[in-house]
């Protein structure tokens, strides 16, 4: 069912906003300053909210509110959640009701896809409820329903891409045995383009094989692409039209993460030990690049779910142990692992305030210095289960745990 309601467009991303769970440019690199180094449930701390049930998307922030995805009666209830920034207090809810099967992970609670939005919609992906968009006062702007399950043992996880220049949000729909990515327009939630990728299909909800990971936007010499870890493959897409522009083998069967980029080159790495690759990406490429990959790993790697940042040609990631990796880009050596916190970690970095962040799964926030060498230089506990990550916007940070969503700074 496509449901359509006329609005006017009104408001659009100003600076400080946080608009997608990976930052302005869906990168986890952000120009933010001021940024509290130190807080705990005690301390730097704005406001705390109290979440019905646990959850693992992260907030957003935009327009002076904070939205977050919401679980409630074991997936019965789909929610969007808009709260106040200024005090935390929860302005409105949306829910919508499924009443159908999905499976799931114990570890991955329903509604675990972040909402994204354009400035003007809040747009969020529910499973097999669908998307549905809201503008910021919480009405309803549309809903499509009509795209069919997302079955896997493990559920889903991917978020919407906004894509101002198409004014649409790009979604991979998957994983399970029906994938594709698909672009809806921002205003009216029609489907724009489908592009179906048969060869990320699982042949079962219980085959260990797919992709959770969002798609990516890459400014590629003036060329906007799509970029997309998928079972066996890192593919680049054209956002207005869906077409496949470029793709490199030598992915495993498993995509947790977001792929990178800086400059000519892309990286993306497997879940669950499988392999990582670099490859040469530049200005005008087409077709099968694999020939320009400069390396893909042999050996099993730790396993990797959080999405790590790339600059200065070089890649930092918190991989699930708890081990921070510093990977040099164009050859793939880790320059300095060593482990940061305590416990494992399904937090994605961002690089804000000329400083790395990254929130592991005992709710510590790690601050640490962002250079090859890199130091800790904050343990930032909340003592709170947390498989998002943070948003910061205005010299704030937003954090969703499974229990609470805190504000810290000033």
């Amino acid at each position: 069912m496509l449901l359509v309601v006329g609005f006017m467009l009104k408001v659009t991303v100003q600076a400080g906003d946080w608009p997608t769970w990976r930052g302005p440019d869906g990168n986890g690199l952000s120009n933010e300053k001021h940024v509290p180094l130190k807080w705990s449930a005690a301390e730097n701390v704005v406001w705390k909210t109290p979440l019905d049930e646990p959850g693992n998307s992260s907030p957003i922030v935009v327009g002076g509110k904070v939205f977050i995805t919401q679980t409630l009666e074991n997936g019965t209830k789909r929610c969007i959640v808009c709260f106040d920034r200024k005090t935390g207090g929860k302005i409105w809810q949306r829910e919508t009701k499924f009443a159908g099967k999905e499976p799931t992970h114990k570890t991955n609670p329903y509604c675990s896809a972040s909402p994204a939005t354009d400035g003007k919609v809040v747009v969020a992906t529910l499973g097999s409820a669908g998307m549905i968009a809201y503008d910021l006062e919480g009405k309803e702007i549309w809903r499509r329903s009509d795209l069919g399950p997302q079955i896997h043992i493990w559920g889903n996880a991917s978020s919407p891409l906004p894509y101002a220049k198409g004014n649409t949000f790009i979604q991979l729909w998957g994983p399970g045995q029906s994938v594709f990515l698909v672009a809806v327009d921002a205003t009216s939630g029609k489907t724009i383009w489908k592009q179906d990728l048969p060869e990320a299909q699982g042949k079962e909800a219980k085959h260990w094989y797919g992709s959770w990971a969002t798609p990516v936007l890459r400014d590629n010499h003036g060329r906007d692409e799509v970029l997309i870890g998928l079972p066996k493959r890192l593919a680049a897409f054209d956002p207005l039209t869906g077409k496949e522009l470029w793709s490199c083998n030598g992915l495993g069967d498993l995509v947790y993460n977001n792929p990178v980029y800086e400059g000519e080159l892309a990286l993306a790495t497997s879940g669950y030990g499988g392999p990582a690759l670099c490859v040469e990406a530049g200005k005008g490429v087409s077709g099968n690049i694999t020939a320009k990959r400069l390396w893909v790993t042999e050996k099993r790697n730790l396993q990797r779910i959080g999405t790590g940042v790339a600059f200065d040609n070089h890649y930092f990631i918190l991989t699930e142990p708890g081990i921070l990796q510093c990977i040099e880009m164009a050859t793939g050596k880790i320059i300095k692992q060593e482990r940061v916190g305590k416990g494992g970690n399904w937090g994605s970095i961002a690089k804000v305030d000329g400083r790395l962040y990254v929130t592991n799964s005992g709710g510590q926030t790690l601050v640490l210095s962002a250079k090859k060498d890199f130091q800790l230089l904050a343990t930032n506990p909340v003592n709170e289960m947390t498989r998002g990550s943070p948003a910061f916007s205005n010299g704030q940070v937003f954090l969703r745990t499974h229990k609470s969503l805190w504000c810290f700074g000033k």
